[in-house]
Order: C-alpha cells, then sequence, then structure tokens
C-alpha cells in the first residue's frame, strides 16, 4: 500500500469517486482504511512537528500548503466587477499603511530587544567584575553561572510551555512558509510573544546564539498579526482589513516581515531586501520590491531617531550609538595579488570549515531530537545543561589567558572598569588586561566589535584566537537546538572573526590587510560557508562595517567559500527545512523527475464532485477525506458530455454548507447562491480559525438534497496533460504558486480529469516510493 502521507493537502488519487446521486463504489471497511491511510503522515519516520526544534518524532501536526493561486469563481468575479474606485483606492493605501506598521513595529521590537540585552547582560557581567576585582572569585562564578542559569529557564520555560514553534531561528519556516508551507502556529501571537522574550532571555544568558535570526521570524509574525486584522482569539481584529484575508497578500506582507526583520537585526535595509529576494521569498515581483523596501526605509529611520536618543545616555547600559554597527573603516584602499590570494585561502578555509558546521549541526539536531520529545522537563534540563557548559568555558577558559600590558596612547581607560569595552582586568595586575577575557566574558556584539577594532593586531594572542574560534565553534553547534529562540549569524560571525584574524597573523609576512579587515574577511566566509548566500550577505556585511572599499575582496571571498562548500553539503537552512519534513518546493526539478510524466504520480480513484451535487455525498466526502481540493466535473443533462467544470475549495464546500441553500430537486441555483453570500464569506480566516466540518450541523432531510457548486468552483485551474514531463510540471507548479495542478487525458472517451497534483506528489520521498530504482541515480 502506498504510504504517500496526508497532511490534509493529498488531493490527487487516494480516496474513491463520488459520482451524482450514486452510492460509493467501495464497501465501507476499505474506504475506512484508505481514510485511516492518507491520515499518516507524509514521511514514515514522522518527520513533520510542532516544535521547531523537535525535528524527527514527536508531535506529528497536519501541514497544509496556502492558497496563493486566484481563484475564478462566479461569487470573487461578482466582487471585482462590483469593486468601486474609492475600495480599490483603500486597498492600495491599507498595503502601504500595513507596510509603516510592519517597519515601525519590527524597528521598535529590534530596539526593544537590544536595550534589554544590553542591560540584562551589562548587569550581570559588571557585577561578576566588581565581585574578581574584590577577589571573590568563587562567588564571582556562582554570580555569573547563577544569572545565566536562572535566564535560560526563563527562555526555555516560554519556549517548552507556551510556543514550542518560537524555539531554533525561525528563518527555515518563514521561507517555507513563503514557498507555500503553513507549518503548525508558526506566525501565532503566542510565538511572537515567546520569541522576542525568550530570544532577550537566550542571548542576555550568555548563550552562543544570536537575535538576529529571530528578528526574522519577529518580524513575519508581525506582519502576519497585522495582515490578518488581529486576532479573534484574543478579541483584536479588524473588519476593515478584510481585503487581506488571503493568503496571497498576506505572503507579501510576511516578505516585507522577513526584510524588516533583517533591518532591524543588522540595521542594514538595503541588505534586508537583499535577504527577501534571494534566501526567504519564493516568488518576486517588482511591486513587491518598492514596498519591501519601503518597509526596511522606516526600519531603519525608527531605530535612527532611537539610537540618537539613547546618545544621551537614557537607554542605561545601552552602548553608544547602539545596535551592532562595526566600523572597520582603515585607511588602506589599495590590494595588491599576495592580498588576493590571502582571501582566496580564507574563502577555502570558509567553506569547509561552514560545511563541516552544517554537517555537525545536523547530527545534533537528530541527537537533540530524541532528547526534546520526551517532554518540557528534558527540554528544560537540556537547556540548563548547556547553559552551565557555556558559563564554564567562559568564566574559566580565560585563565589560559595571558595578561598584556595596556598599549600606550589609548583614548579609552584600560583595563576596562566598570564598563563594557576592550580591555578587560580578569585576574590580572593593574595596568594589565587579559585578551582573552575580553571576548568572553563581554556579549556577543562587543566581542565582535573587538575582533573588527583596525589596528589592533597586537592586541589578541594567536593562542587566544585560536583557542576563542574552537570554542565558539563548539558551543554554536550543541546550543542551536535547545528549547530557546537562537540564531546562527552571530556565532557565525563570531567564530569567522576570530580564525579570520588568526590566519591574518599567520599571513602577516606576505599581506598588507589590517588585522580588522582579515576579521571581516573570515567572517564573510564562514557566512557563506554556511548559509550560502552572496548578494544579500555581502551588503549586510558592508552596510554593517561601513567600509563600501572593501566590496571587491568581501564579493570574492563568498563566492569562494559558497562554491567549496556546495561541493560538500546545502546550505543550513535548506538542511532544516528538509530534516523537519516540510515540503518546500525548489526552483529546479530533480533529474530523476524528466524520466517521468505526470501521470505517473498520480493514482486512482479520485474524489470527484458533480455541478450539482447531494449533500450527503459532499458530507461523506470531507468526512473521510481531509483533502483540501475537489475536482468538479458536469455531466449530462447540464452538459454534453462530462468535462471538467474546475475545481472547489474544501473551506468554500463548509461555507456554502454552513449556510444551507439547497434545494430538493437537481435543479441549478446559482443565482439565489450568489444574492445570499458576498466575496468575503469564503475570505480565509486567521491563523487556525477557519470553518471546520464539526461546525456545520446538517438535518437527517437535507442530506438528500441538492446544492449547485457552480458560483464557489474556480472555473480556470490549472491543468497539465499526462503526458507532461514530471519535471516541466513541478517547474510550472512551483514557478506559479499553485496548491492544486489538474491533469487531463491525453485521448478521448475517458474521464475528463486524471488527478490532481499537490506539493506532495512532487517530494523524493513519495516518488522514491513508487519507483524505487531512480533512488540509485538521484
Amino acid at each position: 500500500m502506498d504510504q504517500r502521507g496526508q497532511e490534509n493537502d493529498i488531493e490527487s488519487s487516494e480516496g474513491f469517486v463520488i459520482d451524482g446521486g450514486k452510492n460509493i463504489s467501495r464497501n465501507s471497511s476499505e474506504i475506512f482504511d484508505k481514510a485511516t491511510m492518507i491520515r499518516e503522515p507524509l514521511l514514515q519516520r514522522r518527520i513533520n512537528t510542532t516544535s521547531q526544534i523537535a525535528l524527527i518524532g514527536s508531535n506529528v501536526c497536519p501541514i497544509e500548503s496556502l492558497d496563493y493561486e486566484i481563484i475564478e469563481n462566479d461569487l470573487f468575479k461578482q466582487d471585482w466587477r462590483s469593486r468601486r474606485k474609492a475600495q480599490i483606492f483603500q486597498y492600495i493605501v491599507l498595503k502601504w499603511t500595513l507596510a509603516l506598521l510592519i517597519g515601525s513595529a519590527t524597528g521598535l521590537v529590534g530596539f526593544f530587544n537590544n536595550i534589554a540585552v544590553e542591560n540584562i547582560a551589562g548587569f550581570k557581567l559588571l557585577l561578576t567584575s566588581k565581585l574578581m576585582l574584590n577577589h571573590k572569585y568563587y562567588q564571582a562564578f556562582v554570580t555569573f553561572a547563577g544569572c545565566n542559569v536562572l535566564l535560560a529557564i526563563g527562555a526555555a520555560a516560554l519556549c517548552a510551555y507556551i510556543a514550542p514553534a518560537a524555539a531554533g531561528s525561525g528563518i527555515p519556516e518563514v521561507k517555507a512558509y513563503l514557498n507555500g508551507v503553513d507549518a503548525h502556529a508558526i506566525l501565532a501571537p503566542s510565538t511572537l510573544f515567546v520569541k522576542i522574550f525568550g530570544s532577550i532571555l537566550g542571548v542576555a544568558g550568555g548563550f552562543v546564539v544570536g537575535k538576529e535570526g529571530p528578528m526574522v521570524h519577529t518580524g513575519a509574525c508581525i506582519a502576519n498579526l497585522l495582515g490578518q486584522g488581529g486576532s479573534r482569539k484574543y478579541h483584536l481584529t479588524w473588519t476593515w482589513l478584510k481585503y487581506f484575508k488571503n493568503d496571497r497578500d498576506r505572503r507579501d506582507l510576511i516578505t516585507c516581515g522577513a526584510a524588516a526583520g533583517v533591518a532591524a537585526a543588522f540595521r542594514a535595509p538595503v541588505g534586508g531586501v537583499l535577504f527577501a529576494l534571494e534566501e526567504a521569498a519564493s516568488w518576486w515581483r517588482s511591486a513587491l520590491l518598492w514596498r519591501t523596501f519601503f518597509t526596511t526605509a522606516v526600519v531603519a529611520v525608527v531605530l535612527r531617531g532611537l539610537i540618537e536618543y539613547c546618545r544621551s545616555g537614557k537607554c542605561g547600559l545601552f552602548g553608544q550609538g547602539g545596535l551592532i554597527m562595526f566600523d572597520v573603516g582603515s585607511p588602506l584602499t589599495t590590494y595588491g595579488t599576495p592580498d588576493l590570494l590571502a582571501v582566496l585561502l580564507l574563502g577555502i578555509i570558509g567553506g569547509v570549515l561552514g560545511s563541516l558546521y552544517n554537517y555537525l549541526v545536523d547530527k545534533v539536531l537528530r541527537t537533540y531530537t530524541k532528547i526534546n520529545e520526551k517532554g518540557p522537563t528534558f527540554k528544560i534540563l537540556l537547556v540548563i545543561t548547556i547553559s552551565v557548559l557555556t558559563s564554564c568555558c567562559s568564566y574559566f577558559l580565560p585563565l589560559i589567558g595571558k595578561c598584556t600590558p595596556c598599549p600606550a596612547n589609548l583614548k579609552e581607560p584600560c583595563p576596562t572598569i566598570g564598563r563594557s569595552g576592550n580591555f578587560k582586568n580578569y585576574q590580572c595586575q593593574e595596568g594589565h588586561y587579559n585578551d582573552l577575557a575580553s571576548l568572553f566574558l563581554n556579549t556577543n556584539d562587543d566581542a565582535i566589535r573587538n575582533l573588527f577594532s583596525p589596528g589592533t593586531k597586537n592586541e589578541f594572542y594567536l593562542s587566544t584566537l585560536f583557542i576563542f574560534f574552537a570554542s565558539i565553534y563548539f558551543l554554536g553547534i550543541i546550543t542551536y537546538g535547545i528549547a530557546i529562540p537562537s540564531g546562527l549569524f552571530i556565532p557565525v560571525i563570531l567564530a569567522g572573526a576570530s580564525y579570520g584574524r588568526f590566519v591574518g597573523h599567520l599571513l602577516e609576512p606576505i599581506s598588507s590587510l589590517d588585522a580588522g579587515i582579515f576579521a571581516l574577511l573570515g567572517a564573510a566566509s564562514f557566512l557563506g560557508g554556511t548559509m550560502r548566500m552572496t548578494v544579500s550577505l555581502c551588503v549586510i556585511l558592508l552596510e554593517l562595517t561601513n567600509n563600501l572599499i572593501m566590496l571587491p575582496l568581501v564579493m570574492l571571498v563568498l563566492l569562494v567559500s559558497k562554491t567549496v562548500a556546495d561541493s560538500f553539503n546545502k546550505g543550513v537552512y535548506d538542511q532544516i527545512v528538509k530534516m523537519k519534513g516540510l515540503p518546500y518546493m525548489e526552483a529546479h526539478a530533480e533529474p530523476y523527475m524528466k524520466h517521468l510524466v505526470a501521470g505517473d504520480v498520480v493514482s486512482g480513484p479520485l474524489v470527484s464532485f458533480v455541478g450539482i451535487e447531494k449533500v450527503g455525498n459532499i458530507i461523506q466526502a470531507l468526512h473521510m477525506t481531509k483533502h483540501n481540493g475537489f475536482p468538479v466535473i458536469d455531466e449530462p443533462p447540464f452538459s454534453d458530455a462530462p468535462e471538467l467544470c474546475g475545481v472547489v475549495l474544501r473551506s468554500h464546500l463548509l461555507v456554502l454548507l454552513k449556510g444551507k441553500r439547497f434545494s430538493k430537486e437537481r435543479v441549478a441555483t446559482g443565482e439565489a447562491i450568489l444574492q445570499r453570500f458576498g466575496a468575503f464569506d469564503f475570505a480565509k480566516a486567521g491563523s487556525g480559525k477557519g470553518l471546520k466540518l464539526d461546525d456545520v450541523q446538517i438535518e437527517e432531510e437535507e442530506m438528500e438534497m441538492f446544492v449547485d457548486l457552480h458560483p464557489i468552483t474556480n472555473g480556470s485551474p490549472y491543468t497539465v496533460v499526462e503526458t507532461m514531463s514530471l519535471a516541466k510540471a513541478a517547474v510550472l507548479f512551483r514557478e506559479v504558486g499553485l496548491r492544486h495542478l489538474c491533469v487531463v487525458p491525453k485521448t478521448q472517451g475517458r474521464p475528463p480529469v486524471v488527478g490532481i497534483l499537490t506539493r506532495h506528489d512532487f517530494m523524493p520521498e513519495h516518488i522514491m516510493g513508487l519507483y524505487p530504482h531512480f533512488s540509485h541515480h538521484k
């Protein structure tokens, strides 16, 4: 028996044929066997889960596709014809207003995150430093580790008990959503709440994670909340946002939100637009480019105003300038052939280390799954374990470091006492600093500033850079996957900057590049090796460092590192999408698809309705299946021969049934339905608030009545002939953004539709299950 999973979205091939007035052509036991089978998850290893961190196993949940296709039925056509210019103007104004609100809200949240992290982590570090200055080293460690554990427990409890979907980065889930995959609760209001406060607690708690990756998820959640008119569950909804109650407009808003998240995290508005274009969005157009650019520009303006406010010292321990602008400006304007060779070497090293990083993250995530699926208590215990390990590394590893005399002619006090800075005293005598403590006993942002600092080639020993790189590389791998919101950008930048400086020290005899430039190029190479982005990373780094002179070198190192890493494995976000079992449609077709045709992956019988269908047949079909799209076929006497009328959606059928516009005879009642319903009656509700079959109460006598499906049937569905190559069908499906693709017969005299393809039919697991011999040639 074919184990294709039914995840509320398999409309093709599995089920039974329903003809108007005819009985179901299978016995009841076969029907229930089939109904049970189609509820099985897509992958036999139960990969789809409600949690972002339990990648394999627990909490299997239905994953639906999104309806990005424009529905052309009689109701929607009537609505389009009746719209006045004022309504069209209102729709356009609302789109730009929502972009403004998304940018403003994301900028405020990003700024709030930074203030909170700087003040909480700053208080913890200053308290630890004060105890160490009084030679209370044991109390200092207990205070440092205790604060970290308390913050870690807070972040883990939020994720474990309130919103498991908030754990992890969130970028893979946003990427999958924009591809058309609606995973459970990833954009819910509770997820947004936990993402914000869990990220603050996790980063302030000293974990080797960043708040930048979660900001992308946060921006997407804000956009989703605004786009669905608030939340009915929390009594926050607005009827004037009815124009956006569809997946297509929400997709555009969430794209703007993802771009705004990057802009707020890195203070890089152009980089945010390019990130959305290169990595997040699966569909793009010029109108969306303008709106996304406007959104990130709003973020930049909001951040600039708030940062200027903080320069007066009204934001507590929030540093001068705020956020994470790393200025590595250098008087160097030229570079020669030896410098280019050094950059090529960095790119190769970054590609190898990045691919290894992705491989190890994959293994760790699969291991953590076995722990996380045991329940919230084990999730929190795992977080506490990693927190204590991180605290021990941060506090005790600087003991290996050397005490170095403070450099002469410094503008800032050395050693740094009572505030953040480059030169930590740790346990050194007066006038000396510990370079390893300057990296470990600091916030992640300050550690990156220290590594990126220009003109400081002698500030860090080679041994210091090696120890710090090895520690951050190891801690970054084992930290990603625990039950806290955690981004990968900052750990990767930290590790890349440290080995970049290390290589710069080794190549000092042949290269004239500054140590800060080597740190920047090392970070770029590691980012390229792990995330496999080029254009967006290049612009983000240049906006971060305010150093346009380095553009050619950053471009070169990113291209080299990505090329090297691609020969080993996929990018980290692509790997996580695959591990989660999210049915992501790639932009290209797999080679083995060229050897198959569309008809090869659909199998009968097919669930279908006639144009005027008996209510009982519809109810029975909805009970027996979880399909979201059904072909509607007109038969004599309503047509000369059986013909495909279109596709009707499950959600639309439920609204129609609840309205009870039935007739005792099989006659067309389309006009009455058009008068009774409006287009917005069929608009998609917010997250998880759609009409369910249990909400529809049908009396016994109504089961024998008829309902006209023509007014709600999409009369222009996308169709392909059954002999079209599967590769060509897959590209069409992905490029147009479909949920259902009808397969029609090549010859006459057969039923007008062979089957319906959904994204699950293009997944390798399904195809390999049908044709195992292709697995050897994949």
